[in-house]
């Protein structure tokens, strides 16, 4: 697939918006890059104006004017620390086109053909220059069209992040967004004096790999590949049952289970030896967890990680709702207390930017699963329909899964991971041994 950028412009607010700095919370911290998303949309076969890049433009000019720190830049303040200078400098804009059809890409699986639909940001530009939001709509040959999202995650979160563009899309429809955004984050400061009550295991150096039991496990230099499997609503039913006991009244998640069993999957795939620690990097939203409830509406990471953690032994031998009880455990865990407890954990860190998260925490034998699956993802109706799919244009790290929901809500699910190449087959053999 070639990709022609036919027009590059930034996009400033539609009106003048407030001019300060924006604090960022130790949530924040821990975000340092774009995170690349890509919508598809099939043309509705009656629109003369479907996608019309002017539209799109001034809907988004109006739309910063709410959602202003996205129209700002990063900087840093004298300790080092990010901050959101709000100063309207606005988002990038790009438009581009390809002689490429949607069918070309089957099933939208994430990989660097997708990467040529998501804006780049400009030579010589880095975190503090570059605009935090970079858009992109490339126009195909058949008449589809995407649109390519980088937005930085210190300034966004998956929710706030789609809540940004859902209202975006209202806009463009001629609507008003239906909440303005929360902009204070201050309601995620840590406490004074900070008192951690845990130890925050999600914050330790994750297990390494000691040895393989196939003796091949090259964790940071066996090539890597990315797989999507379809789940249907009744094979997450069938985990359910294997999961189910007359003496455990516990009713776990489609997540839960689902979470489980990849981590069992990928364990047996992996050939790990029996005594190998392996931990499941587990994203939670604090919005709801913590006391107050945070809004719904607020713009920025309320996103916090639970690790259960074990040895491969310990899952792959036992039933799978051990596993599962595992993750439900570690969910559990991340209660008011808990979340709070972690804000301070991270105040005290002599240098929090060491925690952030990379290939060390996903890869062999580790794991990251996130799931999408609460976002309202198909919601991004921009006037001409909503998108027949929305998901991860690449996965920077092996090791790393997103569990999608359908465009139609049935109830089915797909689930998108980076692995080791050679333990892709094993990994789709257990993964549908039901």
């Amino acid at each position: 697939m070639i990709v022609t950028v036919q027009n590059s412009t930034i996009v400033q607010t539609f009106e003048e918006t407030p001019k300060h700095t924006l604090w960022t919370s130790n949530v924040d911290q821990l975000f340092t890059v774009h995170m690349p998303s890509v919508y598809f949309f099939k043309p509705d076969g009656t629109s003369s104006n479907f996608f019309d890049a002017h539209l799109l433009r001034v809907a988004l000019s109006k739309v910063l004017v709410p959602f202003y720190p996205i129209a700002g830049r990063l900087k840093k303040d004298k300790n080092g620390r990010l901050e959101i200078e709000c100063n309207g400098e606005g988002a990038l804009f790009v438009e581009a086109n390809t002689e490429s059809n949607l069918a070309d890409l089957g099933d939208f699986e994430p990989s660097m053909e997708l990467m040529q639909l998501i804006p780049r940001i400009g030579k010589g530009q880095d975190i503090f220059s570059s605009p935090l939001m970079l858009l992109q709509v490339t126009y195909f040959s058949c008449g589809g069209v995407s649109l390519g999202v980088a937005a930085h995650h210190a300034v966004v979160d998956g929710i706030s992040g789609t809540q940004f563009i859902n209202s975006w899309a209202r806009v463009a429809r001629g609507l008003d967004i239906m909440i303005p955004p929360v902009i204070d984050r201050t309601l995620l400061h840590a406490r004074q004096p900070p008192t951690p009550s845990f130890p925050h295991i999600e914050h330790q150096p994750p297990p390494t790999v000691v040895k393989c039991a196939n003796q091949k496990c090259e964790p940071q230099t066996s090539p890597t590949a990315v797989a999507t499997f379809k789940i249907t609503h009744n094979q997450i039913n069938s985990l359910k049952a294997k999961c189910k006991n007359e003496f455990d009244p516990i009713k776990f998640s489609s997540y839960e289970v689902l979470a489980g069993h990849i981590w069992r999957c990928a364990s047996k795939a992996r050939n790990l030896q029996n005594d190998q620690e392996t931990s499941v990097s587990i994203i939670v939203d604090g919005r709801t967890r913590l006391n107050p409830p945070l809004p719904f509406e607020y713009l920025g990471n309320a996103v916090f990680y639970v690790t259960p953690r074990t040895t491969s032994g310990d899952i792959v031998s036992k039933p799978l709702v051990h596993a599962v009880r595992k993750v439900h455990d570690a969910l559990g865990w991340a209660d008011d207390k808990y979340l709070r407890s972690a804000l301070d954990y991270l105040e005290i860190q002599p240098d929090i930017s060491s925690l952030v998260r990379g290939p060390h925490t996903f890869g062999c034998p580790n794991l990251g699963i996130t799931s999408w699956c609460r976002m309202p993802l198909h919601d991004a109706d921009f006037g001409w329909g909503k998108p027949v799919y929305m998901g991860p244009a690449s996965i920077m790290h092996e090791g790393l899964a997103y569990i999608l929901p359908s465009p139609s809500n049935d109830g089915n699910l797909s689930l998108t991971i980076s692995l080791q190449s050679n333990y892709l087959v094993p990994f789709k053999q257990y993964l549908y041994e039901l």
